[in-house]
C-alpha cells in the first residue's frame, strides 16, 4: 500500500472510533471513554499487521463489532472494550493476564470467554459440533455479555462474507440459523435476530433469497403507498386525542416471508401480512397501558380486527421482557395488516432487549441486570450429563417455543412454553414440588399429569411426600427442566439399585471363588452383552441375572475349551445369556407378567404375603437377595414398601400369554326393566377381570340400548362376560361389534 492509502485508512479508522462513541446507547462517563480509548489503542497496535480476506485492515472488524455492541445491543463501556479486544488473545501474543493487568478483571473475563468460544473446533460431525455449541452456551453461566458480544461478532462476520469460499459461507450461515439466530431471539434482540436470519437465508438458499428481495423491491412503491393510506386515516384520530406518537411502516423480514411461504405452501403474492405498521407512543409508566388500549380502540374503529390474532403482551409480557399489543386488521382492498402498538420504553426493550431491560429498572446497573437474564437461560444448562445433541435440541426448543400464561391458585401468573403439561407446571414452580406431584387440578377439575395447558388456565398441584417420579413421567412433560429433573431422580434410583447389585454380585462371585475386579466386571459386561458396568450391577440388583448364569460365566472362565463344546451341543436348546436375562420363567399356559413401560419380561417370584394371581393389580418390588417379588397393589405391606423404598418399585401388569389386552365393544338391547342398568354394570365390574373403558346407555319408548367398551385379556373372559350379561332379566340380545 502507498503512504497515501495508509494515511487514508488511518483517517477512516479514527472516524470509526468517533462514530463508536457517538452512537453508544449508554451515557459514557469520562472514565468510560478512557477505558474504550485504551482498548482501541491496544487493539489497533495488536492487529496492525493483519488484514481480512477482503484486503481491508483487520481492526475494522473489532470496531464494527464494538459499534453493534454499543448501539444495537446497547451495552456499556466494559462490553465495548471487550468487543474491541475480542480477537487479541486468539490472534496476537497478548494474553488474558496481560489484559487483566492493563484493564480490569471483568474485561479480561469477557475476552477470555470470547476466546474460548472462538477456539471451538470447526468442520466436525454433528455430535462434536453439538458438544461445541453446548460449551459455548455454558459460558452463559459466567456472563451473558460474552454471548451478546459473540452475537455482534457473528452478525458482522455474516455481513462481510462475500469474499469467502462458497462452502464456508454455507457452513457459517447454517450454524447461524441453527444456534445464533435463536439465541438472539431468546435474548429479545429482534433486530439482530432478523438480520442473522435474512443473511443466513442469503447464503443457504441464495436463489430464494434473491427472488424475494427482487419482489419486495418491485412492490415497494405500492406497499409504501398502501401503508401511507392507512397511516393517514389513523393519524387524524390519534392527533384528535392529543397522543404523542410516531408511525413506522415495517416490512416483514425476508426469512419470515420465506418461512410463511413454506409453512403455508403459498407463493410470495399469497403471503398476506408482508408488512406491518408500528405505532410508538410517549407515555408516563402510569398511563402506558391505558394509552395502548386507547390506540387499539382508535385503530379498530377504522379497521375490523381479527379477534383470534390479537396478542396482548402488555398485560402478560413475554419471558424475554417483550411488551406490545399486536392487532391484525382488515385494511383497504381486503388485505390483512398487522399493527404493533408500543410505548417508547417497550420499543427500546424490543430493540435492545437485555440492555434496555435493566435501564428501566430503578437504579439498576448493568451488573444487577444480569441476574434476571441468566435465570431465564439457565434451565437448559442444569443437567451436564445430557447427550450433547439432545442438549442443543432441547435448548433450541426452549429458545423458540411460543408461550402460554397460566395462573397459580393464588392468581400469580406463570409463563410456560406452548404444549406444556400440568406436570411441567409443577416443575416450573419448584423441582421438589414437581418430584412429589401426586395429581393436578386445572380450573378446579382433576386432570391427568400429561394434560396440555392453555393460556388462562388456573393450575393447582397436589403433592404427597411419598410420591416419586416413574419412567412414564418422561412422556408426560415437554420442558427440558422437567425432563432433566425426572432423569436425575431416575438415575439416582438406578445408581442405588446398582450399588446394592454390586454388593450382591461381589458376594455371589465369592461363592464361585471369583474376586470382583475391573477385569471380571468387563468380562461379565461382555458375557451378558450389556453396555456398561452400571447396566450389569442394576440387572443383578433387580434379580434379572440369576445364579445359574453366573455359574455359566464361571465355568466358561475356568475352562473355555470345554465350554465351547458345551455351547455347541446346547445351542439348539438354550438361548444366549443376554436373552435369558429378559426371558420369563412363567409357563406359556398361564397369563404372563410384564414390567415397566417397555413391557419387559423379567424373572420374578410371587410374594407369599398376598399371593397375587393372574388378573390382580400388582407391582414389582426389587429385593436385595431374591430378585423381583410381585405383590398385589392392595397388599398390607404395599404402603410401607412404596413410601420407604419407592426407588425399588416397578410397575407391572398381566398380559395373556398368547395375545395382549384388547378392546371389545359390546352392544346390548332389551326391555327397559327397572334396575337393569345397575345389574349390568355390577355383572361387568364385579364378576370379571374386566376394565370398563366407556359405557353408553339409553332408552327409547320402553326399549333399552346399551354400548359398553371393555378392555379384556382374552376371548375366554369376554365369552364368560357375554354369557353372564345374557342371563340378566330383560336383556334380549348381546353382540360383539367388529370395527374395521
Amino acid at each position: 500500500m502507498t503512504e497515501i492509502d495508509i494515511e487514508k485508512e488511518n483517517k477512516a479508522i479514527a472516524q470509526e472510533y468517533k462514530e463508536l462513541l457517538r452512537i453508544s446507547y449508554q451515557t459514557l462517563s469520562t472514565t468510560d471513554k478512557k477505558l474504550i480509548r485504551k482498548a482501541f489503542d491496544v487493539a489497533v497496535d495488536a492487529h496492525k499487521e493483519q488484514r481480512r480476506k477482503s484486503g481491508e485492515a483487520y481492526i475494522f472488524h473489532p470496531i464494527a463489532v464494538a459499534k453493534i455492541v454499543a448501539s444495537e445491543i446497547g451495552l456499556g463501556a466494559t462490553s465495548i472494550a471487550a468487543a474491541l479486544l475480542h480477537d487479541v488473545v486468539e490472534d496476537t501474543p497478548i494474553t488474558v493476564e496481560d489484559i487483566e493487568r492493563m484493564f480490569n478483571p471483568k474485561v479480561a473475563q469477557l475476552v477470555e470467554g470470547l476466546t474460548k468460544i472462538s477456539l471451538v473446533q470447526k468442520d466436525l460431525n454433528a455430535s462434536m459440533q453439538a458438544e461445541n455449541f453446548r460449551k459455548m452456551i455454558l459460558t452463559l453461566n459466567d456472563d451473558v455479555r460474552v454471548i451478546l458480544i459473540k452475537l455482534a461478532d457473528r452478525l458482522h462476520n455474516m455481513q462481510t462474507m462475500d469474499s469467502m469460499a462458497e462452502y464456508k459461507q454455507t457452513k457459517i450461515a447454517s450454524e447461524t440459523l441453527y444456534i445464533y439466530a435463536p439465541l438472539a431471539h431468546r435474548l429479545g434482540l429482534y433486530n439482530i435476530k432478523s438480520k442473522l436470519e435474512d443473511l443466513g437465508l442469503k447464503y443457504t438458499e441464495p436463489a430464494v433469497y434473491n427472488d424475494i428481495v427482487s419482489k419486495i423491491r418491485e412492490t415497494k412503491e405500492q406497499q409504501d403507498a398502501y401503508i401511507n393510506d392507512i397511516s393517514e386515516v389513523i393519524k387524524k384520530s390519534l392527533d384528535a386525542e392529543n397522543i404523542d406518537y410516531i408511525i413506522k411502516g415495517r416490512p416483514k423480514s425476508i426469512y419470515s416471508i420465506r418461512r410463511k411461504m413454506r409453512a403455508q405452501n403459498v407463493s410470495f403474492d399469497e403471503v398476506y401480512d408482508k408488512f406491518a405498521l408500528r405505532i410508538v407512543y410517549k407515555a408516563d409508566p402510569h398511563d402506558e397501558k391505558f394509552i395502548a388500549w386507547k390506540i387499539y380502540s382508535i385503530v379498530t374503529d377504522h379497521y375490523r380486527p381479527s379477534p383470534s390474532r390479537l396478542r396482548d403482551w402488555i398485560s402478560s409480557p413475554k419471558s424475554t421482557g417483550y411488551e406490545a399489543l399486536h392487532i391484525t386488521v382488515m385494511g383497504p382492498k381486503g388485505r390483512w395488516v398487522e399493527v404493533q402498538v408500543r410505548s417508547e420504553r417497550m420499543d427500546e426493550i424490543a430493540e435492545k432487549g437485555y440492555a434496555a431491560h435493566y435501564k428501566y429498572k430503578n437504579g439498576a446497573t448493568e451488573e444487577s441486570g444480569l441476574d434476571t437474564w441468566l435465570n431465564l437461560l439457565r434451565e437448559a444448562l442444569e443437567n451436564p450429563e445430557t447427550n450433547a445433541v439432545d442438549f442443543v435440541e432441547d435448548f433450541k426448543m426452549n429458545l423458540y417455543s411460543k408461550e402460554i400464561f397460566v395462573f397459580t391458585p393464588k392468581g400469580e401468573i406463570k409463563s410456560l412454553p406452548k404444549g406444556a403439561t400440568s406436570l411441567d407446571f409443577a416443575f416450573s414452580i419448584h423441582s421438589e414440588i414437581g418430584i412429589k406431584t401426586r395429581g393436578t387440578r386445572v380450573n378446579g377439575r382433576l386432570v391427568p399429569l400429561n394434560h396440555e395447558l392453555k393460556s388462562g388456565d388456573q393450575v393447582e398441584v397436589i403433592t404427597s411426600p411419598n410420591q416419586k417420579p416413574t419412567v412414564n413421567w418422561l412422556e408426560y412433560v415437554t420442558t427440558s427442566r422437567a425432563k432433566n429433573k425426572i432423569k436425575n431422580v431416575l438415575n439416582e434410583n438406578t445408581k442405588k439399585i446398582g450399588e446394592e447389585g454390586k454388593e450382591l454380585l461381589t458376594r455371589k462371585l465369592k461363592h464361585l471363588k471369583i474376586t470382583l475386579n475391573e477385569q471380571v466386571t468387563n468380562e461379565l459386561v461382555n458375557f451378558f452383552k450389556l453396555k456398561t458396568s452400571l447396566d450389569l450391577f442394576y440387572r443383578v440388583g433387580i434379580g434379572a441375572i440369576e445364579n445359574q448364569q453366573l455359574k455359566d460365566y464361571a465355568a466358561q472362565k475356568s475352562n473355555t475349551f470345554i465350554n465351547f463344546f458345551k455351547n455347541k451341543i446346547k445351542r439348539n436348546k438354550d438361548t444366549t445369556a443376554a436373552e435369558d436375562i429378559h426371558k420369563p420363567v412363567i409357563s406359556s399356559n398361564y397369563d404372563m407378567l410384564v414390567f415397566g413401560t417397555e413391557h419387559d419380561k423379567l424373572d420374578y417370584k410371587l410374594s407369599q404375603c398376598c399371593n397375587p394371581i393372574p388378573g390382580d393389580d400388582v407391582f414389582g418390588f426389587v429385593t436385595i437377595n431374591e430378585g423381583i417379588k410381585v405383590h398385589k397393589k392392595d397388599c398390607p405391606n404395599a404402603i410401607g414398601m412404596q413410601s420407604n423404598y419407592a426407588y425399588r418399585i416397578m410397575s407391572a401388569k398381566w398380559i395373556d400369554s398368547s395375545q395382549e389386552e384388547f378392546k371389545a365393544i359390546i352392544n346390548i338391547t332389551g326391555m327397559d326393566v327397572l334396575g337393569l342398568t345397575n345389574q349390568l354394570t355390577r355383572v361387568i365390574s364385579n364378576n370379571m377381570s374386566v376394565n370398563i373403558q366407556s359405557i353408553s346407555l339409553s332408552t327409547d319408548a320402553g326399549i333399552f340400548h346399551g354400548q359398553v367398551a371393555v378392555i379384556v385379556q382374552n376371548n375366554t373372559i369376554l365369552k364368560k362376560m357375554i354369557n353372564a350379561i345374557k342371563k340378566i332379566d330383560g336383556v334380549d340380545k348381546v353382540t360383539r361389534e367388529y370395527r374395521t
